[in-house]
């Protein structure tokens, strides 16, 4: 973990603009700099870079941040990887806090294991093109499939030379340990206890991470052997499900193209990207993960499935449609020609035909699986429930209402059903599979609260190759992960209390108050630590004075402090989780900003004082009687206490903004970057260069206006039910009826006496 204090000083010396420039040609736009956002294609520019607020934001695909968040976002890196690239570029040295025994070891052993495999790569790299054996075999194997020196040096190609032992007696020469090369699967130890090569005499396919660091091997067999590919073994370095084939390769062009096209082998992958695809991954063989399918997600949201046309091929195509759904993926599937491969088509065709192809016959993947599923159904009706049941509950696994209710409508359509049928299946398995998440998730959330209660039978499954509906489907619970043991057992008391604790969060997330959520936190993101006590902000005064703490007013209010008591004194709090999490980081945070406004202010003292004293000594030059130079002085002190004044209120304004976007929690990133920009910014002409956005007393009246506008749809909420309850009793007794009439009535003199207090006539929010 690098320290507080060096992460302080990453930020403060990455620059916006010029770690933009690496990746964008920027153009100057008043304050301000443009350019064609890098995260998806446009022609006109708008991709805004703020030197002044250290920001980039793109109006368009709404991705952009502070530096960090912008490297994690081009580079498809962590917060940490991310933090030590800044770090590298400005020289920044970083040392990592003291890592605990197991932490060390840990960190020693994944070192160890990719030197190990970096140098195993080079080594079969080097024997591919060097040795006679990798020419007249491996060299020849892989031009014979057609794959170019250029793809096999862009995809580290190599060759094991085909002896028992070759490879890991070089390597043990060089120094590495033999548990080192049988953790990563180059050396095996065979019955009678000798140790052999186990890629010998087969093509090696490197497996580089999304950092490009190798982390596996994928070696295919020229011999007719049994296995004719064999891949590393499970290790701390490389999960197989957690590994795709080339994303190192793709991952710009994915983010260029906004899409991942999907396939299975090494080969299609290679023949792809030569055919000029080169947004192209493979799962190697293995069924589609979450974790696959998470790391596409860090790139982008579309995806295409690229599959043979026969059986197997539709199979494949089928298998996963309901865990990548659930992913908040766009996901079409591509049949190719009977009798072809992404391997045998690339080369048959050329990248311009390929690319055609491509577009025109990609097709959405519900409707996809409606047509492969229908040509099955003949007469049978027990046959057309099961498709109706299968294709909604794929349906069922979207996110999002408005695509739900346009597939439901077509599903109706093709499979001549009435529609209202189609819903009522999609809801009962949106059901279903809310039940079985929050089943998930009280065995996660017992095995961290009740350890003691757990059962000793675990289940280490894993349930993507189920072939049911994966654990994420329609998870949007924050603190959701995928548990290696859930516990079988539950108390029924845990059972109950976390029963209500999602049942809470659930509400929480439909909670009809988030709008107004969104307008308060979006003043806490852009004006968090703004002091609404500015007035004691005093100038510059002589070192005797400014030396007197008694002068100085210590207490700080901010707008924080003040949305905080507002909800306080009306019973509020924020339902929304992402926004709870904003607002209770800067309530955390704002000690820390106190010690930085504190330093921000003696540099600043400091520098401006020296200023004084330099214009101060020049003035007996400039005029010559004392009542001249007296006003001189008053006009000089003037001047410094409003550059003073505005200088604390510009870091003060910053600050929030800067500190949320680029903090470590991807959900706070997400919030701040999308809060602290305006979809439109007033061109120079209609703006006055360094007018503060908002006074303190108008930042205060609007806090009011917000919480007194949330507090108006509360009772808004309250009005409607008790107009529904009096619609249900009309025949009801005159005792009960008049009840619920004065409760309206006061309520609807308390909305009024609200409105009341900040001046204006406020019925609805809405």
């Amino acid at each position: 973990m690098i320290d507080k204090a060096t992460v302080e000083r990453i930020k403060d010396a990455a620059d916006i603009v010029e770690v933009v420039s690496d990746y964008v040609h920027l153009t100057r736009r008043g304050a301000n700099f443009m350019g064609l956002c890098p995260f998806h294609n446009e022609k006109t520019p708008s991709f805004s870079v703020s030197p002044r607020r250290n920001f980039c934001y793109c109006f368009s695909c709404h991705k952009g941040g502070s530096p960090v968040n912008f490297i994690m976002e081009k580079e498809g890196v962590s917060y940490h990887d991310a933090l030590l690239h800044l770090a590298k570029k400005y020289g920044i040295k970083v040392e990592e806090r003291e890592l605990s025994d197991d932490e060390k070891r840990a960190a020693t052993e994944r070192e160890g294991l990719l030197i190990a495999a970096q140098r195993a790569m080079q080594i079969m790299e080097e024997d591919l093109i060097s040795s006679q054996q990798g020419r007249d075999i491996g060299l020849s194997y892989l031009y014979g499939r057609g794959i170019t020196q250029e793809a096999i040096k862009k995809f580290h190609l190599g060759y094991a030379i085909d002896r028992g032992m070759h490879l890991t007696p070089k390597m043990q020469r060089e120094g590495f340990d033999t548990d080192t090369l049988r953790t990563l699967g180059l050396t095996g130890l065979s019955q009678n206890g000798n140790l052999y090569d186990k890629y010998h005499g087969r093509v090696i396919f490197p497996i580089l991470n999304s950092s490009g660091k190798v982390v596996g091997f994928g070696g295919r067999d020229l011999k007719g052997g049994a296995a004719k590919y064999i891949n590393s073994p499970e290790s701390v370095l490389y999960r197989k499900n957690q590994e795709l084939y080339g994303i190192f390769q793709a991952k710009a062009e994915i983010v260029r193209q906004n899409r991942c096209y999907l396939v299975e082998g090494y080969i299609d992958v290679i023949s792809m990207w030569q055919s000029g695809l080169q947004n192209v991954v493979a799962s190697s063989g293995t069924a589609l993960t979450d974790g696959q399918i998470a790391m596409i997600h860090r790139f982008t949201e579309n995806i295409t499935l690229i599959y043979d046309g026969d059986a197997a091929g539709i199979k494949a195509a089928l298998r996963g449609i309901d865990m990548l759904l659930s992913h908040k993926m766009q996901v079409s599937v591509l049949l190719l020609p009977d009798g072809h491969d992404p391997d045998s088509f690339a080369r048959a065709n050329s990248p311009e035909m390929f690319r055609e192809y491509v577009e025109k016959n990609s097709s959405d993947i519900i409707r996809f699986k409606m047509r492969v599923l229908m040509r099955d159904i003949g007469d049978s009706p027990q046959r057309k429930a099961e498709v109706i049941n299968s294709v909604s509950r794929s349906i069922a696994c979207i996110p999002n209402d408005v695509q739900r209710t346009v597939y439901i409508s077509e599903c109706s359509r093709e499979l001549r059903i009435d529609e209202a049928t189609v819903a009522r299946a999609v809801e009962q398995a949106r059901i279903e599979i809310v039940r079985q998440n929050q089943a998930d998730r009280f065995r996660r959330q017992t095995e961290r609260e009740y350890p003691d209660r757990m059962s000793p039978k675990t289940n280490s499954g894993d349930s993507s190759d189920s072939g049911g509906t994966p654990k994420s489907a329609l998870s949007t619970d924050p603190d959701s992960d995928t548990p290696e043991s859930p516990a079988a057992a539950l108390d029924n008391n845990a059972v109950g209390s976390l029963a209500r604790t999602i049942e809470s969060r659930r509400q929480r997330r439909d909670h009809p108050m988030r709008p107004l959520e969104t307008n308060i936190i979006r003043y806490l993101v852009r004006y968090g630590y703004v002091a609404l006590n500015i007035d004691n902000l005093t100038p510059i005064e002589s070192e005797a004075d400014s030396a007197n703490p008694d002068d100085a007013n210590e207490i700080l209010y901010t707008v924080t402090d003040m949305a905080n008591d507002e909800m306080l004194e009306h019973g509020l709090e924020i339902a929304t989780p992402e926004y709870r999490k904003v607002f209770d980081i800067l309530l955390n945070h704002l000690d820390e900003y106190v010690e930085k406004l504190d330093n921000f202010k003696a540099r600043l003292d400091a520098s401006l004082a020296a200023e004084r004293e330099e214009r101060l000594r020049g003035l007996p030059q400039k005029v010559s009687t004392m009542a001249d130079i007296e006003r001189e002085e008053r006009r000089i002190d003037e001047a410094l206490a409003s550059r003073r004044e505005k200088e604390i209120y510009d870091f003060s304004r910053n600050y929030s903004g800067d500190f949320l976007a680029s903090h470590e929690d991807g959900d706070v990133r997400s919030v701040a970057t999308e809060l602290i920009n305006d979809r439109h910014v007033l061109s120079a002409m209609f703006s006055s260069p360094g007018a503060q956005e908002d006074s303190p007393k108008e930042l205060a009246h609007k806090i009011n206006r917000a919480v007194a506008e949330w507090r108006i749809e509360l009772l808004n909420l309250r009005l409607r039910e008790l107009s529904t309850r009096m619609a249900q009793c009309q025949n009801a007794d005159a005792e009960t009826t008049g009840n619920l009439q004065l409760q309206i009535v006061a309520l609807m003199r308390r909305r009024a006496e609200i409105a009341k207090e900040c001046g204006e006539r406020i019925i609805s929010s809405r």
